[in-house]
């Protein structure tokens, strides 16, 4: 179904405190909120208001223009919350108001939390970087490499390596994602490798995988693929729990990530987003509607987000609010630490945000755009110059398909984080913003 802009038009979401009260009788009750990052005016943390304002304005003008529903925007500095806001709706055939407590299907924002959760059994000396995956996935023993074909015939190879643990966590072990035309995506899709279907973590790395050759020798390209589901079967191997458990009580809970989930729970289900994309005569469609489905026909529920409530990938399917995911992020520019509560040392946060990437392979490119490496499960900036915008080297984060975004930056103690529910993701979307979020530091 398709949409009409006007909705939307001309309509600036109050924050959390200016609808606390409502929302502790109203559409909330029930649910506790998630703990807050301290907060303070932006010149306390060297941001200029006026120059934040600009930001302001042009997220209401992407919601005025129809090009978004609605967006949360958040921008911690030096610990610090400066600026955290909603524009637009969050539903516009109810119409809805985004507010900040609104959550958002994150997609591959779940990876760098994958990694995360890898990396904590890393410090345990669960496993090494360099062990061969086979080590601890013998099903994964026998993998080989495709090496052309014709008339109906696939020829295969011996890699020159084993994929190791490092290689999943940098995309260079030989994976794909099954969403390109070559013949071992394609051969994905024939051994049925689709996310709306697979039935866990284990099918997928323990039963589908070993049967579709890698599409290249470990450590030749960097391509995007089902890596970080490795991991996160890796993650259950390593500790005896299921995935979303580890990460819930490991990662969330202490971090007081109240809102961070995976799925569409149903008891969350009034404070999520519809998802949309351009409909072809104008406006904005809905490609998923706040209960995590597709919209259908009949009007039946189809295959959608909702599913990884109880089936959670290592590459998608967490949601949040972006305060709960700004507390991560913390952590992380922190090295390792927030509140009091330590998840990962120093040195590994250093580790992961360092390029992994073998010297014959010069940057990721695609949405990172130029200059951006990649470390143990994030972008990595190694030139911001060749990035073409604001920014500062050595700064890393991640995306997801229905435009989410972060930045963690060491250098400035910033944490930007964008959420929208928009699909195809829009990358241009994504550098005004960190450009007009960048230009306001000041100090």
């Amino acid at each position: 179904m398709s949409m009409n802009v006007p909705q939307a038009h001309g309509f600036r979401a109050p924050s959390r405190r200016a609808l606390l009260p409502a929302l502790l009788t109203g559409w909330l009750a029930g649910s506790a909120f998630a703990a807050d990052l301290p907060s303070a005016e932006p010149d306390a943390v060297g941001l200029s208001a006026e120059r934040l304002a600009r930001l302001d304005d042009a997220m209401q003008a992407e919601v005025d223009a129809g090009r978004k529903a609605g967006i949360v925007t958040l921008i911690v500095r030096r610990g610090r919350v400066a600026h955290h806001e909603a524009y637009g709706m969050a539903d516009l055939e109810s119409r809805t108001p985004m507010t900040t407590d609104h959550l958002f299907r994150l997609y591959s924002m779940t990876k760098p939390v994958t990694s995360v959760a890898l990396l904590m059994l890393f410090e345990e000396g669960k496993f090494l970087l360099d062990d061969p995956l086979d080590k601890h996935i013998p099903e994964l023993a026998d993998l080989e490499v495709y090496a052309g074909g014709g008339n109906g015939e696939t020829n295969l190879e011996e890699p020159n390596r084993k994929p190791t643990i490092h290689d999943v966590f940098r995309h260079t072990a030989g994976f794909s994602y099954g969403f390109e035309q070559t013949p071992v995506d394609r051969a994905y899709a024939e051994s049925g490798i689709d996310f709306g279907t697979l039935a866990s973590l284990e099918e997928l790395v323990t039963e589908k995988l070993p049967n579709v050759p890698l599409l290249y020798h470990p450590g030749e390209q960097w391509v995007y693929s089902v890596a970080h589901d490795v991991q996160a079967h890796l993650v259950e191997v390593l500790s005896g729990m299921p995935f979303d458990e580890f990460c819930r009580e490991r990662i969330f809970e202490p971090l007081g990530m109240d809102d961070a989930v995976f799925g569409v729970p149903e008891e969350y289900v009034s404070r999520y987003t519809s998802n949309y994309a351009p409909a072809e005569d104008g406006g904005l469609s809905v490609i998923e509607n706040r209960q995590g489905f597709p919209p259908s026909a009949n009007g039946a529920p189809l295959t959608g987000y909702a599913r990884y409530t109880d089936v959670p990938f290592g590459g998608l399917g967490m949601s949040s609010t972006a305060m709960d995911y700004a507390r991560f992020a913390q952590m992380l520019v922190n090295g390792g630490e927030l509140d009091g509560v330590r998840i990962l040392g120093k040195k590994t946060v250093e580790l992961m945000t360092m390029n992994h990437l073998p010297s014959h392979i010069p940057g990721i490119g695609g949405i990172a755009g130029e200059g951006v490496g990649y470390g143990l499960g994030v972008s990595v900036l190694l030139d911001p110059a060749a990035s073409g915008n604001l920014g500062s080297k050595g700064q890393f984060g991640w995306a997801g398909a229905a435009t989410t975004w972060v930045i963690m930056d060491p250098v400035e103690d910033l944490v930007l984080v964008l959420l929208t529910q928009y699909m195809p993701i829009d990358p241009e979307f994504a550098s005004r913003f960190m450009t007009l979020a960048y230009q306001a530091i000041v100090d």
